[in-house]
């Protein structure tokens, strides 16, 4: 969390600023893969939207109506893209989001 603009356009340059190398299409792809699960994006909304700036898996089964193994899954993808970040505490996992990488693909597209 917290990365400069610096590294997000380093690591994610805007599509409008020319040719992609193979290497950013790749990375913005997984980031862009993970984000095309309707899924996906339901629990990235939740997960931004809590006052407290983190959520307990627990609490993300019943807004989406998926068992708690297809939500895990869903989070997985999500971790593993960099829009959020996991913490174990206990028995439960607990979800913030990444603001920058966030930033990077809003960045891409611009």
């Amino acid at each position: 969390m917290g990365e400069s603009p610096d590294a997000i356009a380093q690591c994610c340059p805007s599509l409008a600023d020319g040719a992609l190398r193979e290497d950013e299409a790749v990375e913005l792809a997984g980031l862009f893969k993970a984000l095309s699960d309707p899924v996906r994006l339901r629990l990235l909304s939740l997960v931004a939207a809590v006052p407290d700036g983190e959520v307990c898996a627990c609490d993300l089964v019943e807004p989406v109506g998926r068992s708690q193994p297809t939500v895990s899954h869903h989070m997985a993808a999500l971790v593993d893209a960099g829009l959020v970040t996991r913490e174990q505490r206990g028995r439960w996992a607990w979800y913030r989001v990444n603001p920058s990488r966030l930033e990077a693909a809003r960045a891409a597209l611009g």
